[in-house]
């Protein structure tokens, strides 16, 4: 599968999470519970219908990462397991990038959904192409209110998209 997502074949690997999408989702998670890594991976599991789970070597230095950022503290309890819970600082954190955990969540769930197989037909996929081709390419610069206009565009039609067709 290639970078971001995109390409054919089914379920194997690739990237299911972008640049700090997993730091968010974590620390969501942590923020609904206080959960030992191997839970948050068992959870990660579930939320994407069975089909991927984050490997301990992704997930542990991440959580190593979100605890030097003193977004999250941990306790020992269960022998040697680690107990995460969230701090203040990983709330307002969480508040800061609302935007973008909510669009995680949505990439997630569409996720699982296309766990069952079904590939977008060739003409979707050249079209998904296209539009990122034309995001790397956009010219007149990226103001705070091109960024917003575009991520409307963007996750209102993932959101039309996803809900598939009116036809049903």
């Amino acid at each position: 599968m290639g970078r971001g997502g995109f390409g054919r074949g089914g379920g194997g690997g690739g990237r299911r999470f972008g640049p700090g999408d997993l730091r968010l989702i974590l620390l969501s998670m942590i923020e609904e519970k206080q959960r030992h890594g191997y839970e948050l991976i068992k959870d990660l599991e579930q939320k994407f219908g069975g089909a991927y789970a984050p490997s301990p070597g992704s997930v542990y230095p991440t959580l190593t990462l979100l605890e030097e950022l003193g977004h999250i503290r941990s306790s020992t309890s269960e022998g040697n397991k680690r107990l995460f819970e969230i701090t203040e600082e990983g709330r307002r954190y969480l508040r800061e990038n609302e935007a973008m955990l909510t669009s995680v969540r949505k990439r997630m769930e569409m996720a699982a959904r296309a766990a069952t197989g079904d590939m977008p037909p060739d003409d979707v996929l050249h079209a998904m192409h296209t539009l990122k081709a034309s995001l790397l390419f956009h010219r007149g610069g990226w103001s705070d209110e091109e960024i917003e206009r575009v991520r409307r565009i963007i996750e209102t039609a993932a959101e039309e998209i996803s809900q598939g067709s009116s036809n049903d």
